[in-house]
């Protein structure tokens, strides 16, 4: 029997699509199996103990590569038997790889996200992530962009060895009926209203201002419909200072705030429709790199539109499951909205189609089944 240990910064209780991509991913391998070292969090220990496999905390807020911290990994990784490590982002804790394949991993796998686009990009980091690669096995990517935009700081034999290893959703949570109606009920949105829905982290990048923008001439063609933005983030009072700013806006959009993981599911059923107009920032290194929230929406019947930032786009068929808009244009986001708005039997179609590729090409099920394979 293998066991893995996963080295990761990004874990709960920390919010966010890494996050939840590498706690997912340690659920698909049996319990006995995994092992997870991770930054010390508020309420890390207790929310630990809810997990089927252990996880050990460093006295440190955040991992860096340095002797003390890779001594310490080490010792796990010793003591528990470990011969397998993932890293659950391979910048900078990759750096560790010739430390942990000298202390007995026989394989190590990195996982890479958006961020490492900006290292390939950036001289010095990118003389590290090339670094990374010769010391892993394999370094995956989330999306073919991301691909596209990491293997070239990469050696030629690290760019071969690179597999894909994309973020899943969980179907049977995220369904339609998974508890839209209360939602609706508990927000004070009509059970006929034409909803919109974004559940993104409120920074610029997600494109919430873009849907603000947008939302009057939505309302031009749909008077009644509603925007319902879940999430917090740095961004969100200059959000709600925009919205306030229209009273036509301000009635129809609702702020939830932060929501529980366990109500995601809902609140994204609450919507007809979902959109996230993401954008490319800082001169191109800052993309989205794939965006699991729209694989949940999917999941949930409703159609996508999704901004045509980094790999975001490979989450949607464009005119099929839902549409791919260019970054910062307004009108063609509120002209893709009233158009599913209005036409709910096409909106219908489109979610149904999106949530028939999600069951068959992106559970977590199929994420486990290939990182098993990729630790074998």
């Amino acid at each position: 029997m293998t066991r893995t240990l996963v080295v990761t910064n990004d874990f709960p209780t920390r919010r966010g699509g890494i996050e939840t991509f590498v706690l997912s991913l340690c659920q698909q391998l049996p319990a006995d199996e995994v092992v997870v070292y991770t930054a010390g969090m508020p309420g890390g220990p207790s929310y630990d103990a809810t997990l089927a496999f252990p996880v050990h905390r460093d006295p440190t807020s955040v991992l860096v590569p340095t002797p003390r911290v890779g001594a310490r990994v080490e010792r796990v990784l010793r003591e528990t038997g470990c011969d397998r490590v993932l890293f659950g982002a391979s910048a900078p804790l990759g750096l560790l790889a010739g430390r942990m394949r000298a202390a007995g991993a026989a394989r190590v796998v990195a996982l890479t996200h958006g961020h490492e686009v900006w290292w390939a990009r950036t001289p010095g980091t990118r003389q590290l992530l090339h670094r990374i690669g010769e010391g892993c096995d394999v370094l995956t990517y989330v999306s073919a962009w991301c691909r596209d935009e990491i293997a070239p700081a990469l050696s030629p034999a690290a760019a071969a060895r690179m597999q894909r290893l994309s973020p899943g959703v969980d179907t049977q949570r995220f369904h339609p009926g998974c508890g839209g109606a209360e939602v609706r009920r508990r927000w004070g949105i009509a059970p006929d209203a034409p909803v919109v829905v974004c559940t993104a982290r409120m920074v610029r990048r997600k494109g919430q201002d873009l849907l603000l923008e947008a939302w009057p001439r939505v309302l031009d063609v749909v008077p009644d419909a509603r925007l319902l933005l879940v999430g917090d983030g740095p961004h969100r009072k200059a959000l709600q200072r925009t919205a306030s700013g229209r009273p036509e806006v301000a009635r129809s959009v609702v702020f939830t705030g932060a929501v529980p993981w366990t109500e995601m599911p809902a609140h994204t059923d609450a919507g007809d429709v979902f959109a996230m107009p993401c954008r490319t920032r800082l001169g191109g290194l800052e993309p989205e790199a794939f965006g699991i929230v729209a694989l949940e929406a999917a999941a949930c019947g409703l159609p996508v539109v999704i901004g045509d930032s980094g790999g975001a786009p490979e989450t949607v068929l464009d005119g099929d499951t839902g549409f791919v808009v260019p970054p910062n244009n307004a009108g063609e986001v509120a002209e893709r909205l009233a158009e599913l708005l209005t036409d709910r039997d096409r909106a219908r179609a489109m979610g149904e189609r999106g949530r028939d590729r999600a069951m068959r090409q992106w559970t977590w099920q199929r994420s486990g089944e290939r990182l098993r394979k990729l630790l074998a």
